[in-house]
This record gives structure tokens, C-alpha cells and sequence, in this order.
């Protein structure tokens, strides 16, 4: 099994860097949050394809393994004695129950990808943002996504054919849930058109990493200039 607690992507070309400058910076902690069926998957994997810069976060969880995955890659696969192990060890950053099943994010890899200037993409509910939040506040940008309408949102769901209707009325239950958190988040934006919305999304992540407070470099930049 892949261990979840020392797993840290490989560090990109310096001419992929996204500041011209190359200023040492602090990375960001990017969660996307939004009901299931509202597009934050899709929207993640096109900000994962176009950024050289920005890892997804790879969770924990106490889930089964689906045909396809990977573990290590998407999911760190453990028991539910493990993961307790973990929680109590203080490993998670944040963790949290989802339709019966456990989810977490592991620390030291978040970490080390975050001093390494690396930004780190996190798709987490509005629980596991807020405890993120309370952990790390300065590094969190919030984005919520919302869908065009409830009606939209039910109709993304079903046109999936994966899921029992029962299955789907918890899920748009859940989502109404969710949608009333949406005061928690930084940023919040209204997925009619995925592409759009991506583009608003990469914008945000953009500015983000642009702040003076993760501008550790810039310190040593403006000194040399005033000497």
C-alpha cells in the first residue's frame, strides 16, 4: 500500500513556475467544494491539466476501491482501523463522514508540497473546509460552486445513470445542505457553463498566489532594490 503520509509530487521545470519573477513563495491550499453534480470534478481536472503547478490533494478513505482507481493516486485505501489510527496520531488535516464511509487528508504531503511553493487542490465538503480553515487559515482560498438551479442540479445527477433514485434523493438532500454553508467560502460561483467557470477559477488561483503575504521572496527583492 501506498503510505499517505509520505506521498509528495515531483516538483516541476523552473520555467513552469507561474511568477515571471520566480520570487520564493508559500503555496496555496485550494479547496473546490459544491453539491455532487455540480461540476467541481470536471472543473478540477481541467485546473489540474492546465497548471503545472497545482496537485490534487490525495484523500484517505475507509471506502471500497472501484474498478479503474488507483491507490495512491486516487484514494490512499485503508481500513477503518487504520484510518482511526491515523485521526488519533493527529495525521489528518481534516477528515470527516461522507454517505457512510470516511474520508481524510493527510498532512505531511500537503505540507512539504506547500513549502516547496507547490499549490495544492483540495475537492472536500463544506465540513472539511472548515476544518482546514481552522488548521491553516492564511494558506485556504474557499470556492464554492454552485449549480444554475435545483432542478439542473437533479436532472446532472440522473443524466449520470449510475445511481439508484434513492441514491439520488439523498444526494439532492445532501446538496440543499451543503448549498446553506455557501457563507463559509471566500469565493462562490454559479457553474451554467463549465468552461466559464473554469476560467473564473483559474482567475481566483491566479491573484491568489499573487499576495504580498505568500510573496516570501519578495522581501529579499525589495531590500537589494533600496540599498
Amino acid at each position: 500500500m501506498v503510505d499517505p503520509q509520505q506521498t509528495v509530487p515531483p516538483l516541476p521545470t523552473p520555467a513552469a513556475q507561474p511568477d515571471p519573477h520566480k520570487f520564493k513563495r508559500r503555496g496555496v491550499l485550494f479547496v473546490l467544494s459544491s453539491p455532487s453534480g455540480a461540476g467541481k470534478s470536471t472543473i478540477a481536472r481541467k485546473l489540474l491539466a492546465a497548471d503545472p503547478w497545482i496537485d490534487m490533494s490525495v484523500s484517505v478513505t475507509t471506502r471500497p476501491i472501484r474498478p479503474g482507481e488507483v491507490d495512491g493516486v486516487d484514494y490512499h485505501f485503508v481500513d477503518l482501523e487504520r484510518f482511526r489510527e491515523m485521526a488519533t496520531s493527529g495525521a489528518f488535516l481534516e477528515w470527516a463522514h461522507v454517505f457512510g464511509e470516511r474520508y481524510g487528508t493527510p498532512h505531511a504531503p500537503v505540507e512539504a508540497m506547500l513549502s516547496a511553493g507547490r499549490d495544492v487542490l483540495f475537492d472536500i465538503d463544506w465540513q472539511g473546509a472548515q476544518q482546514l480553515f481552522q488548521l491553516a487559515g492564511g494558506d485556504v482560498v474557499r470556492v464554492f460552486i454552485l449549480p444554475p438551479s435545483m432542478a439542473e442540479l437533479e436532472r446532472r445527477l440522473r443524466s449520470r445513470a449510475t445511481d439508484s433514485e434513492s441514491v439520488i434523493n439523498a444526494r439532492m438532500d445532501r446538496a440543499a445542505g451543503e448549498i446553506g454553508h455557501w457563507d463559509g467560502y471566500d469565493y462562490v460561483l454559479v457553474n451554467d457553463d463549465a468552461q466559464a467557470c473554469f476560467e473564473r477559477v483559474k482567475t481566483i488561483l491566479d491573484a491568489e498566489r499573487m499576495k504580498r503575504s505568500r510573496q516570501s521572496g519578495l522581501i529579499g527583492f525589495i531590500r537589494g532594490l533600496v540599498r
